[in-house]
């Protein structure tokens, strides 16, 4: 029968434990083990092999952070997140506890998840409002509309310091100009802030309204929906085919109900005069100066117009 020495000399001399004393002493001397050691003068060797597998994180994956590949092929255990250690002595024994910290990547990746979901789109690319903008480009891309981009920013900057405001804003101009663009720049801008915003597509959007009268659940989320999102764009309003049902059930109940409470935006073509000519014709009631008025009513008074010049930038990049 062995005894116990023996035991203990043949367990001494396992390879797998010399490899493991091995690792732990290259551990404790990596840079990176040396540094944190130095916030805690308290902690002993003893301390490390107990914990020798959190530390082995911590080296392991604070490593790969420096020489990051990007946050798409991060490495480490959980995606954008790095370990970190922590040590406290209580009673003459020391305890060492990991956690998961995001990097700066994860962090600003994050950031830019919540704005985009903070902003619905209808019919609208999507890709134009999740790629984000510059206030620099806005300016440089097209010098004429820098009038336009003025007012613009001066309505961000007044609803980041005094929240929503009653009054939106009608983008008018030829084919081209950046309208949508620039909507969607405000609608960005604002949803950092806090805000919700939706873009809608008007002439995809009256369209596709049609099917919406064989599912009137859906029919009624989705004008709640525009109803009470912070901020409401109708891109391109005025080149939508007209009825009497989007005009006075769907139109004047959204804006009716939003007036006085919060903004409404709009991209247009047209100035104001002809869009209420617009409103005031149906195909299928000929015109009707009253309903178009009525429905004026309702946008006039609450935005104010900005002219939006400059070249057409269609098929260019914004």
């Amino acid at each position: 029968m062995e005894s116990l020495g023996d035991l203990l000399k043949q367990l001494s001399d396992n390879p797998l434990l010399r490899n493991r004393e091995e690792r732990l002493r290259e551990l404790a001397v990596h840079p990176l083990a040396v540094q944190w050691r130095r916030q805690y003068p308290f902690i002993r060797e003893e301390d490390l092999k107990l914990n020798a597998n959190k530390l082995y994180q911590f080296v392991t994956e604070q490593s790969r952070c420096a020489a990051c590949p990007g946050l798409d092929n991060c490495p480490n255990d959980l995606q954008g997140h790095y370990t970190e250690l922590s040590a406290e002595q209580v009673n003459d024994r020391t305890h060492i506890y990991d956690r998961k910290t995001a990097c700066g990547k994860y962090t600003a990746y994050e950031s830019q998840r919540q704005v985009s979901a903070r902003i619905r789109s209808f019919y609208v690319d999507e890709r134009s409002l999740n790629e984000g903008y510059s206030a620099d480009d806005i300016f440089s891309i097209d010098l004429e509309r820098a009038e336009a981009v003025d007012k613009l920013l001066d309505y961000i900057v007044l609803t980041k310091e005094q929240g929503l405001q009653k009054r939106g804003l009608y983008l008018m101009g030829d084919f081209g100009t950046g309208k949508t663009f620039l909507m969607g720049y405000l609608l960005h801008e604002l949803a950092k802030a806090g805000h919700t915003g939706v873009i809608v597509y008007m002439p995809d959007f009256a369209e596709d309204l049609k099917a919406m009268f064989q599912e009137p659940h859906k029919l009624k989320e989705t004008i709640d929906l525009l109803k009470e999102t912070d901020l409401l764009v109708f891109d391109d309003i005025g080149a939508e085919n007209m009825n009497p049902w989007l005009r006075d059930h769907v139109m004047g109940s959204i804006l009716n109900y939003r007036m006085n409470r919060k903004p409404t935006f709009f991209t247009s073509n047209h100035d104001l005069n002809d869009l209420e000519k617009h409103f005031s014709f149906t195909n299928r009631d000929g015109d009707d100066e009253f309903k178009g008025q009525r429905i004026m009513d309702r946008i006039r008074p609450f935005v104010d117009v900005i002219l939006v010049t400059g070249r057409n930038k269609r098929g260019d990049a914004r």
